[in-house]
């Protein structure tokens, strides 16, 4: 039979109050800005002889509800030809006006009739709430393929796994998926406020969120609609994209075919709402599986170790893994201090007392905290990794302010080497001591160009002298002054290798034992002297 074709009438009312007539195109969606309270027409006809002519109607609301109806106009004409040039005959003719569909909401409806070659149609649209835009697609061609991609029988989104960050989901294929897999992909819609009903409809919360439209949503929003023999290429990567609005309002994962995706990076103990949209790439035609959500699970709380007065533990966070870790302590004194010492990494201390926060901050060297409260105040000592890689402090909390466990310390730990003194096979370094007679313990370590930066970032500032191996160890000796201003002293290592690098550390003791290790020195001796 011969193919129908369609004429689209706009009236000159439909020219005051709508932005764009019905271009006519049977291939594609043609989108419509509704303004509120208006209301639009557009009317139509089919021709094709005399017979009847099967046709669809597909409406999809971008945003809120809509109302729209079809009416029909079978007008009594003489045979002859009905193009468009006639529709003043056929508003003027004797005829029948009835609604023959009526629809309220903002789902997708799709009405199919048929039409015989006296009928005029109209299209009403109206927004009752606010300014918005809709999707129309009209066509008489219901024997070649799918504008809109196929659902299965069911529809559904099945959540087959739900972690503290991560959600995973799976769905039935589209038939559409299985016919034509190179013009088909999935889309997936995440967001914490609610389901969507249609890609459309997303495209408008992308949109008001202000961020850019991804390449797959943008196509459906052109005002130049595609000619039946064009086929929108998308790379890879496009295809791949994943959007993320700041706020977190909406994300968009494309996956292909693929019908099982685990979404990454949320938060934990929050409910997110999930849309999938099979969508066809040479129209950017979708449709909409059935919206699911599900809820994170709540975050861990981090295990609870009690502290005992006057024992240091070592903490390792994990920056990937176990990012916190939490002390508990209960006082036996009205006096307390906590002690830190910073070990490797970045690590945030954050201590409170019966439930209130006494105090924050990032840690260096060594820290310490003093309080003063009652018997059986409980304290908690919550430490947080700030890098992803592994980061450890060392802790004690102890109630003998009389007996510290580490030596008094000078005001900087720095190592200075001396240029002028450096020769060939020595070389010349200086760093502060105290007021109180310590221990201090010189090694040296040879090492390559290539060996600087891991040396510097791997050290453990927490480890002592029993760590490295004895022929690394220069020397040890006691030193102190009265006077700080001359409590500085200097060594000369000699025996050393021309044009090589070496790293020196100086190590501390107190007391207790325990070590303080002052920041590495590099240094290279002159290759020619």
């Amino acid at each position: 039979r011969k193919k129908a074709t369609l004429s689209i009438l706009p009236t000159a009312e439909d020219f005051r109050h709508s932005p764009s007539p019905f271009s006519g195109r049977l291939e594609f969606p043609n989108i419509f800005p509704l303004f509120f309270i208006y209301i639009y027409r557009y009317y139509f006809a089919l021709e094709e002889g005399r017979a009847l002519a099967p046709f669809t109607i597909t409406v999809t609301p971008c945003d809120v509800p809509i109302e729209w109806s079809i009416l029909l106009q079978v007008c009594f004409l003489p045979a002859g030809d009905h193009g468009t040039q006639e529709v003043s005959m056929f508003q003027k003719a004797p005829s029948m006006v009835s609604t023959i569909f009526n629809y309220k909401g903002n789902s997708v409806e799709t009405y199919m009739g048929m039409s015989s070659h006296s009928a005029l149609y109209m299209l009403e649209f109206l927004s009752t709430e606010r300014d918005t835009h809709i999707t129309v697609y009209l066509t008489t061609d219901t024997t070649s393929g799918h504008l809109y991609p196929e659902l299965p029988m069911d529809p559904r989104i099945d959540v087959i796994g739900i972690g503290h960050t991560t959600v995973t989901l799976t769905w039935k294929h589209s038939p559409s998926v299985l016919q034509h897999r190179d013009n088909i992909q999935y889309c997936l819609l995440v967001n914490e406020k609610h389901n969507y009903k249609s890609l459309c409809a997303a495209e408008t919360a992308i949109r008001s969120s202000g961020m850019k439209l991804p390449p797959i949503l943008a196509l459906s929003l052109s005002p130049y609609l595609l000619e039946p023999q064009q086929v929108m290429i998308l790379s890879k990567s496009e295809l791949s994209i994943i959007n993320k609005v700041s706020s977190g309002e909406v994300r968009q994962i494309c996956m292909g075919t693929k019908n099982t995706y685990t979404v990454p990076n949320l938060n934990p103990s929050t409910q997110y709402y999930f849309d999938v949209f099979v969508v066809n790439l040479l129209t950017n035609a979708s449709a909409a599986y059935t919206g699911t959500f599900a809820r994170t699970l709540e975050e861990p709380e981090p295990k609870v170790r009690e502290l005992k007065d006057g024992k240091m533990i070592q903490v390792v966070l994990d920056g990937k893994k176990q990012k916190f870790y939490s002390l508990q302590y209960q006082a036996r004194h009205k006096k307390i201090q906590f002690t830190f010492q910073l070990c490797r990494g970045q690590v945030r201390v954050h201590i409170s007392k019966n439930g209130k926060a006494v105090s924050s901050e990032n840690i260096s060297g060594l820290r310490y905290f003093s309080f003063k409260g009652k018997l059986l105040d409980t304290y908690l000592v919550q430490l947080s990794s700030t890098e992803e890689s592994n980061s450890s402090v060392k802790v004690q909390v102890s109630t003998h302010f009389h007996k510290p466990l580490f030596p008094l310390l000078p005001e900087s730990l720095k190592i200075k080497s001396f240029s002028k003194l450096r020769t060939c096979n020595s070389v010349t370094i200086a760093w502060l001591g105290t007021q109180e007679k310590s221990k201090y313990c010189v090694y040296k370590k040879r090492i390559e160009e290539h060996q600087v930066w891991t040396e510097l970032q791997s050290a453990d500032r927490c480890s002592g002298p029993e760590s490295r191996p004895k022929s690394e160890k220069v020397l040890c000796k006691y030193f102190y002054d009265i006077n700080l201003q001359r409590a500085v002293t200097t060594e000369t290592i000699k025996g050393l290798d021309a044009g090589t690098l070496y790293l020196f550390d100086v190590y501390l003791f107190g007391p207790s034992g325990i070590p303080i290790r002052y920041h590495s020195k590099i240094v290279k001796t002159r290759k020619k002297c």
